[in-house]
């Protein structure tokens, strides 16, 4: 076995607040009971953005870690295992913080883009936003993170351990609403709310580092992600009845 790709993880943010325990369980211990059963391979962590301290500056790997969230700090407990392994000598370990994957038809409606499509699409009644559609999030197509995953594992070696960023696109909720309606011809049915108090309101990636590898983003413009979720999610018409 050359190497080990870990997506495995209970991911919802709001959710882990409700019942933080099955995050550490799988998120903390699935990773745990894997670098168990390895031996001088190298292996790669899908980790997440919402590791670090919320910042309107554009953070980069050496930002500061302060997690937010119960599923936060789990995935920065997994990388710190990972971490202490690869220093030990048993693995190589590269870890991918990634930000608001999307695009390969995702069914998770908590999320922005996954829920506005499937809103435009009628599979969904509606969409609630909270506060004014101004909190920007980074966006990058799952397609990008697929390459993301080979040229960072390339550069991976037993014993060494590395964090990079992958994001691509900073958009805020209004910006994906408008690329929902332009790609659909429909839009989306939103109830506004209040904003959350301490939402986050801004978590932009520095993907340099990345970058530097030789990776760079092909398919993450805005418009091709929706366009991708609508493609890969939107019902199929049935034959018309009346032939």
């Amino acid at each position: 076995m050359d190497a080990v790709v870990h997506l495995a993880a209970v991911a919802r943010v709001r959710e882990s607040f409700l019942d933080p325990l099955p995050y550490y369980e799988t998120n903390v211990g699935g990773t745990l009971n894997l670098l168990k059963a390895l031996k001088g391979q190298r292996f790669l962590l899908a980790s997440t953005g919402t590791v670090y301290r919320p910042s309107d500056a554009v953070l980069t790997e050496d930002s500061v870690r302060e997690p937010s969230s119960p599923y936060a700090a789990s995935k920065a407990a997994a990388e710190d295992l990972v971490a202490w392994a690869a220093r030990s000598g048993q693995i190589g370990a590269t870890t991918l913080r990634l930000f608001n994957v999307a695009g390969g038809g995702d069914t998770d409606t908590t999320r922005v883009i996954t829920r506005a499509v499937a809103c435009a699409a009628g599979t969904v009644p509606g969409m609630e936003v909270y506060g004014d559609g101004g909190a920007v999030r980074d966006f990058v197509h799952v397609r990008d993170v697929a390459a993301a995953f080979v040229v960072a594992l390339e550069a991976c070696s037993v014993g060494t351990s590395s964090v990079y960023n992958v994001g691509a696109t900073a958009a805020s909720v209004r910006d994906v609403l408008d690329a929902v309606a332009e790609v659909t011809g429909r839009t989306v049915d939103v109830t506004w709310k209040p904003a959350v108090p301490g939402e986050i309101r801004s978590l932009r990636a520095d993907a340099s580092r990345l970058r530097a590898l030789g990776w760079e983003p092909r398919s993450s413009a805005l418009t091709e992600i929706v366009r991708d979720q609508w493609l890969a999610s939107a019902p199929v018409p049935g034959p018309d009845p009346s032939r």
